[in-house]
């Protein structure tokens, strides 16, 4: 029903949006940047990293992989209108969703730029590749684009927020955890949905939810060298599947009730069963992929220790 059937939830929409009017914090880029840093690059000078602005291989791809994610936003954009149409609430929270949206890249791309932590060159045709070949995930039906913002949104604030705690720079951590701040209200716009529209029809929507998270993935194809990115972001302890399953698949689930639902038809009960047990595997082994890493960190610092023993020949 839900998929057919917007309009039954429009007037949430209108409230979640004058909810989230009420909450957003007005904000402006340009106060943010730490502009004295600038002056470094000019035109055809190579890239360096520029003085105390050294950064892990991990944390530079999350800064690298958060930017450009950002940057595709009218690539998302048209993916949530062709789910959700532009007319009414559901049109006046897309744009505004937008507009917010639109300050995180040009917050991110100057601070990274006058700070020097990202070789230009590289960003912008990384950028250029990215948006050129307008790759966004594919349009999921009304209800599992609700289900899948929701955990995008919820991730995404993580991500950032995770990356200011990485960060040795006060300036980059008020500025990430200000687009954090957003992300979070994002998410609470849709989580909320969520959870109206399984008041409406939770038959279909926990049918959506299960089709949704055994799929789910951030919305990283099309960025260049993206698996490896995420892979130091991982290392970093930044986002993995741990954090994955921690901080946003399971705490989520459990704002939905999702095992506490009653009045299922069989086939959704069916996929509730999927979907609890794909949440166990996913917790299992985020915590098998978390204590390697840890072990890696361990052995890593022990080596680094002056004094510690070799390791194994």
């Amino acid at each position: 029903m839900i998929s057919s059937g917007l309009a039954d939830l429009e007037p949430v929409v209108g409230k979640l949006l004058d909810r989230h009017l009420a909450s957003a914090r007005e904000w402006f880029p340009h106060e943010l940047v730490p502009w004295e840093r600038g002056g470094r690059t000019r035109p055809g000078e190579p890239w360096e990293v520029a003085p105390g602005a050294a950064l892990s291989e991990g944390v530079r791809s999350a800064i690298f992989v958060n930017l450009l994610t950002e940057d595709n936003l009218p690539y998302y954009t048209c993916a949530l209108v062709s789910s959700f149409g532009a007319e009414g609430a559901w049109g006046d929270w897309m744009r505004r969703w937008t507009a917010e949206e639109g300050r995180h890249s040009i917050v991110l791309r100057d601070w990274v730029t006058v700070s020097g932590l990202v070789d230009p060159v590289v960003l912008e045709r990384a950028r250029m590749q990215q948006v050129s070949g307008g790759v966004a995930p594919e349009p999921w039906s009304p209800a599992g684009t609700m289900v899948y913002v929701a955990l995008q949104e919820l991730a995404t604030r993580i991500a950032h927020f995770n990356t200011a705690k990485a960060l040795d720079d006060p300036a980059g951590y008020e500025i990430m955890k200000r687009v954090a701040a957003d992300e979070n209200l994002h998410f609470l716009f849709y989580r909320d949905l969520v959870s109206a529209a399984i008041e409406l029809d939770p038959s279909d929507m926990v049918a959506e939810i299960e089709r949704v998270v055994l799929g789910f993935a951030m919305p990283g194809t099309g960025i260049s060298d993206y698996r490896a990115h995420a892979a130091s972001i991982a290392e970093e302890g930044i986002y993995s599947v741990a954090v994955f399953h921690d901080q946003v698949l399971a705490p989520t689930l459990r704002y939905w009730k999702v095992e506490e639902l009653t009045g299922l038809d069989a086939r959704s009960c069916e996929a509730r069963d999927r979907l609890l047990k794909h949440t166990e595997r996913v917790q299992r082994i985020g915590r098998r992929l978390e204590e390697q890493r840890l072990e890696r960190k361990d052995d890593h610092t022990m080596l680094e220790t002056p004094g510690a023993p070799p390791g194994p020949a």
